[in-house]
């Protein structure tokens, strides 16, 4: 696994979300964002300062709107020209985003030019919109990381199948895919945490929808069994490792305990499955997704088994004496 330090562009940004560019003189192609954070500089525009993070992008509502305009266009354009010129410690922003539509003064728009400070727009309220803006900053700028292994959707519940090179992961999906299942991506998996009890998979662009079987060579799910076979992305929810039966090893058989492994600190719930001849894997792993489903949503078969073995006992003791 590998992680790495990700940044979305700008003119992404502008693009993604619909914004207007009312600066079209100041670049945003080299523009880059790194923070998935957002500010509001209504105390900025107040004149405090005290740790103003100028690095994230700042929204401007209709309250630091009116404010600007009952304090006057002056006292507006020095707290604006402080917002928007950095300094050593404090980088510029990256943009500033008028919601609402807002009408931008020409003022502050001589002042995002002569700083090279993107002022945006758009027609969306401003809660809306940031609630947007930072779904989307969390989503791209989540920490990240590859996997060796293969995603599908099975029944709506995400599940990543490892181990070891040619132990037939491919082949699993495969068989997934004929029962009505998706598959997510073959071989290499991309994960995401979103937050701190979401991981979501994805496929790299070059390998997306593709499966390698070998002696056969590689193929299109998405082609030979149609588009409601594939999926682009989908939770983890659940980790099943496939490996090599060993005789020797003990195996869980009742389930009362989870086993865990961890994604960039967060945990998910993970089966080992021994591979022999004559299982049949697929069925397995449908049968472990609505398992966990169904622990969700509050039914434990291994512990309802547990309970009528312990009912059954203390009540046959109960009778002998």
């Amino acid at each position: 696994m590998n992680n790495e330090t990700y940044y979305i562009s700008l003119k992404d940004l502008v693009e993604t979300l619909h914004l207007e560019n009312c600066t079209p003189e100041v670049p945003i192609d080299s523009v880059r964002i790194t923070q998935t954070e957002v500010n509001r500089p209504a105390l900025q525009l107040a004149g405090y300062f005290d740790y103003f993070d100028s690095g994230r992008i700042q929204i401007i509502g209709h309250v630091e709107h009116t404010y600007m305009l009952q304090v006057g266009m002056e006292r507006s354009v020095e707290m604006m020209e402080r917002i928007m010129a950095g300094s050593e410690k404090s980088p510029k922003p990256p943009c500033i985003i008028y919601c609402r539509n807002i009408w931008i003064e020409d003022e502050i728009i001589e002042l995002a030019n002569k700083y090279h400070v993107p002022l945006l727009r758009s027609q969306k309220a401003t809660s809306p919109f940031m609630a947007e803006l930072i779904r989307y900053l969390t989503t791209e700028l989540a920490p990240r990381c590859t996997v060796h292994g293969v995603l599908v959707d099975i029944y709506g519940e995400g599940v990543l199948i490892m181990g070891e090179s040619g132990i037939g992961k491919s082949e699993v999906a495969l068989e997934l895919i004929h029962r009505g299942h998706r598959l997510v991506s073959d071989d290499v998996v991309e994960i995401k945490r979103v937050s701190d009890t979401s991981l979501i998979g994805s496929a790299p662009n070059i390998t997306r929808h593709f499966i390698e079987l070998r002696g056969i060579g590689i193929i299109d799910a998405k082609t030979l069994f149609g588009v409601e076979s594939v999926k682009d992305e989908q939770e983890i929810n659940l980790v099943i490792k496939l490996e090599e039966f060993n005789k020797e090893q003990e195996y869980d058989r009742l389930g009362l305990e989870e086993q865990y492994i961890d994604f960039l600190g967060n945990q998910v719930v993970c089966h080992s499955i021994p591979i022999r001849p004559g299982r049949n894997v697929a069925i397995i792993c449908e049968s472990a997704a609505v398992n966990h489903r169904q622990k969700k949503m509050g039914y434990n078969a291994a512990q309802e088994l547990y309970n009528r073995v312990t009912n059954n006992l203390t009540a046959k003791r109960a009778d002998k004496e």
